[in-house]
């Protein structure tokens, strides 16, 4: 199966993919943070050029709701509309099976609700991050793991975070804190990346 693993540079989700054989290239404007094919530019240019999956991950920081305080702001600049809009493009892209994934954000209420939403404790990791997926011709993920969901962590102005996404300052922080869990990568990978399941809805289309 041809993968797109669209605005990824961490390579989780496209290493996942790659290690049950698939043909799997991930895209991002950054560089790819581990050796795999990756093309590094505009997901566009590529997004025509066959695919039979896309996972995507769209930059939620202009649209998720736990920026809300900054989105008079970015709505009157217009960046908001933008990565809306892109979005929507990634959504409207000529590939049959598609998911997009992004934190709880005004895509629910601009474009749609989510199909499904994801933890990481359903998938062996002890930690809490709300993962909306939307699901085009896939199904739902499967929990294949289900564990504490975490120790928390209370701020100096008195609000309650997972843990793990208490790092101290780093140049890299906010990749890890973006990056996509182990867990979730493999089932994306195991469960949506089956070859009788794919094979199964070639043969609906052909039909229909």
């Amino acid at each position: 199966m041809r993968v797109l693993i669209a605005c990824e540079y961490s390579g989780k989700v496209r290493d996942a993919f790659a290690a049950l054989g698939h043909d799997v290239m991930s895209c991002d404007l950054l560089p790819t943070d581990s050796p795999g094919k990756h093309y590094q530019g505009d997901v566009f240019d590529i997004i025509n050029d066959g695919w039979d999956l896309m996972v995507a991950h769209p930059p939620c920081t202009d649209l998720a709701v736990s920026g809300a305080k900054h989105f008079a702001a970015k709505q009157a600049d217009g960046r908001q509309a933008a990565a809306l809009n892109f979005v929507q493009r990634l959504l409207n892209a000529p590939i049959d099976r598609i998911a997009l994934e992004n934190p709880v954000s005004i895509i629910s209420s601009r474009i749609r609700k989510p199909d499904q939403i994801i933890q990481p404790w359903m998938f062996g990791h002890e930690a809490t991050k709300t993962t909306c997926l939307w699901l085009k011709n896939l199904p739902h993920l499967k929990p294949t793991n289900i564990v504490d969901k975490g120790a928390r962590h209370i701020t100096k102005s008195g609000k309650s975070l997972p843990t793990w996404y208490n790092l101290p300052p780093s140049a890299d922080r906010w990749k890890i804190r973006s990056a996509t869990f182990q867990g979730i990568a493999d089932a994306m990978a195991k469960q949506w990346g089956n070859n009788e399941q794919q094979t199964e809805r070639q043969r609906e289309i052909a039909f229909s």
